[in-house]
């Protein structure tokens, strides 16, 4: 079985290099992208065979769609007589598999993944989904795949995937912004950018960690550490003075609701 990567991008980066560190062998993998740009990068990067258009698919080559969700359409359309009943992965955001397997010409052997850009150091999370044409087989193979970048979770409806992606697929961009409020408040007060840095980063680091292995729930932890009438108190109560939950909330359904109309939107028959 060899895996044809269509798109060379990041997240093929980040699949591709977890796929050979978990041992699979690099004469299994090929990566097809018009850059040239792209081509050479992933190549030198990994040493896996690249080409610039697709060729006919041997049946059992798995198909990973790994290509920008604005462009998928076209893509799609010009895969669809290359198909032999192939596995086909898309882990692009907000394509719908009905919309896909449409452009693929009816092709219904799919499977799609929600992963996110921690991947790219092999501390990603994926979601994924299977299409009415695929099985057990193809969802056992699309999880061992990417849970060489993370840890793989299923979900029986399509639609829990507009969920994923405001927590975990977004998430990474909020936790970002934390890091960025934290160390411009920590400069403020007269820390240097350096110091700021390394002290909110590892903090971030080891809260994460210690959450990871606790069975205690993230209310207890932050109970365990927030003393009556002590610092992290005076924090906290200004944080929910600002109504901190409620923001993260909206935040998130925002998020949930701009990934349900941009799959109405990418789905248009262009």
């Amino acid at each position: 079985m060899s895996l044809t990567f269509i798109g060379a991008g990041n997240m093929a980066g980040a699949l591709i290099g977890g796929l050979i560190a978990s041992g699979r062998p690099v004469a299994e993998l090929r990566a097809v992208d018009p850059s040239e740009t792209a081509r050479a990068r992933v190549a030198g990067q990994h040493g896996i065979a690249v080409a610039a258009d697709a060729s006919p698919f041997a049946p059992d080559d798995v198909v990973v769609l790994a290509v920008k969700p604005q462009i998928m359409q076209p893509v799609a359309r010009g895969l669809a007589p290359l198909l032999q009943g192939n596995l086909v992965i898309s882990v692009a955001a907000g394509i719908l598999m009905q919309d896909l397997g449409r452009w693929l010409g009816g092709h219904t052997r799919l499977v799609r993944v929600m992963p996110n850009t921690p991947s790219l150091i092999g501390e990603g999370v994926s979601a994924l989904t299977a299409g009415p044409g695929a099985g057990e087989a193809d969802l056992a193979l699309a999880e061992s795949l990417l849970g060489t970048v993370g840890p793989v979770l299923r979900v029986d409806d399509e639609a829990a995937l507009d969920a994923v992606t405001a927590v975990s697929g977004s998430g990474p961009a909020y936790v970002f912004r934390w890091m960025e409020a934290m160390i411009a408040a920590a400069t403020d007060m007269g820390l240097s950018e350096a110091q700021a840095r390394l002290l909110v980063l590892q903090t971030f680091k080891g809260a994460s960690a210690l959450a990871m292995a606790s069975d205690e729930t993230p209310a207890t932890l932050r109970e365990n550490v927030t003393s009556k009438g002590g610092t992290t108190a005076a924090a906290l109560e200004a944080m929910n003075a600002g109504d901190i939950g409620g923001l993260i909330g909206r935040a998130m359904l925002a998020a949930r609701d701009r990934s349900v109309e941009l799959g109405r939107e990418l789905g248009k028959d262009g």
